[in-house]
Formats: C-alpha cells, sequence, structure tokens
C-alpha cells in the first residue's frame, strides 16, 4: 500500500497504522523521512514524471499497489483579495491535480488486479467552508466529487473510492495557530478538543479492511462533530 505525503502528520500516522498491522508500506515524500520500516520514496506530486517513476519504484519492490491514501497537501491561507494566482494554483495543483495523478496511476494496477482501495484524506472545511482557505476548501471539496465519480467508474472491478475528512488535528500544520486561535476553534468543535492524528488513521485502516469493504463514495468525518449536516 501507498501513502503519499507519509512523513509526518496524518500520512505518516496513516503509514504507522498500516506497519502495525504488519502490511507493506510505500511512502512518498518530498524530501524523506518516512516511518521506520515503511519504504521511502521521493515523489513530487506535482509533476507527473516523478509520480509515474514512484510507482515504477513501489511496484518494483512491493508489487502492485492494491490500497492508495493519497494525503500530501499543502495550504497557502488568505483572505480571497489577497490570493495571488500562485496562492490558488500550487494548492489546487498538489491537494486536488495530484491527488488525480496518484489516483489515476494506481488505478492502472488495481484494473488488472480487479480489487483496490482508493481513499482520499480531505477535510471538514472542504464542505463547511473556511475564511481566508478559499483554495484549500475547493481543493478539498473537489476530492468528494472525484471519489464519487471514481467509485461509479471503478466499482465493477471491486476497487472502492472514499473520502476521510478530518476537522482539526494535532499536526505541523496546526501547531502554528496561537492560542487565541487554537480555543476558538475548540469552541466550535461538540467534543471540545482537536483529533490525534491516529484516530484518522484508524477511519482509513478501516476503509481498507475486511469491514469497509462495502463501503465506496463516503465522506467519512473525523472531526469532533464540527461539521455535521455538511
Amino acid at each position: 500500500m501507498l501513502v503519499t505525503g507519509g512523513n509526518r502528520g496524518i500520512g505518516r500516522a496513516v503509514a504507522e497504522a498500516f506497519l502495525a498491522q504488519g502490511d507493506r508500506v510505500a511512502v512518498t515524500t518530498r524530501s524523506g523521512g518516512a516511518p521506520d520500516g515503511a519504504l521511502d520514496v521521493r515523489c513530487d506530486v506535482t509533476d507527473p514524471g516523478s509520480v509515474e517513476a514512484a510507482f515504477a519504484e513501489v511496484e518494483a519492490a512491493h508489487g502492485p499497489v492494491e490500497v492508495l491514501v493519497a494525503n500530501a497537501g499543502i495550504t497557502a491561507d488568505t483572505l480571497v483579495l489577497r490570493m495571488s494566482e500562485e496562492d490558488w494554483s500550487s494548492v489546487v495543483e498538489t491537494n486536488l491535480t495530484g491527488s488525480f495523478r496518484v489516483a489515476k496511476r494506481a488505478a492502472k494496477g488495481m484494473l488488472r488486479l480487479r480489487r483496490g482501495r482508493i481513499v482520499f484524506i480531505s477535510s471538514v472545511v472542504g464542505l463547511l467552508g473556511s475564511a481566508g482557505q478559499v483554495n484549500y476548501a475547493a481543493s478539498k471539496a473537489g476530492l468528494v466529487g472525484m471519489a464519487r465519480s471514481l467509485a461509479r467508474e471503478l466499482g465493477s472491478r471491486s476497487i472502492t473510492a472514499n473520502v476521510v475528512a478530518p476537522g482539526f488535528v494535532e499536526t505541523d500544520m496546526t501547531a502554528v495557530l496561537t492560542d487565541d486561535q487554537r480555543a476558538a476553534i475548540k469552541a466550535q468543535v461538540p467534543l471540545g478538543r482537536y483529533a490525534a492524528p491516529g484516530e484518522v488513521a484508524a477511519a482509513v485502516t478501516w476503509l481498507a479492511g475486511e469491514g469497509g469493504g462495502y463501503v465506496t463514495g463516503a465522506v467519512i468525518p473525523v472531526d469532533g462533530g464540527l461539521g455535521m449536516g455538511h
């Protein structure tokens, strides 16, 4: 199985959860730092050639990718009137188009196997919205349409495509928030706390396991109730 952006945060927790189950895990990173026991593959999802080379390396070591977790993502937050073309295009290219590239390449091997699991890591803000994150929210919402289209397109070959939509998680990406910002966010979350990365990973491993075999085209929120109804 392959996790993109698996050197930190949610991606690392997902890779570690699969490793703990005894799975053969490959992780793509831009600069290294995969968990112990995982195949560490350099990949820039914004570069089609890099994606192809990464899959060739993974397939040579582990065989076809049976489970893909498309997690690689970036932010470039700012209010829309200040948002540059680069702020928009870089986030959409990494989060949405990068996920398309890896899903398309993984599907090739899954179709031959006649089985597979694709999980996209989205975000609660993809459906709830977030001021200052027009680019990020659009990219994460796009993953839902992509997953549901793939679910319809690939389902007859026993390939599922689902979305996990985390809320606020204790990662490097949220560590930069001020105490006031963190308190304001927690006040909106019915459970009153941030998620641990492992709680998101648990939803991913369930979707990829036997228990998730009849789940496809779903959006699984792991957000403490923040986005309920969206």
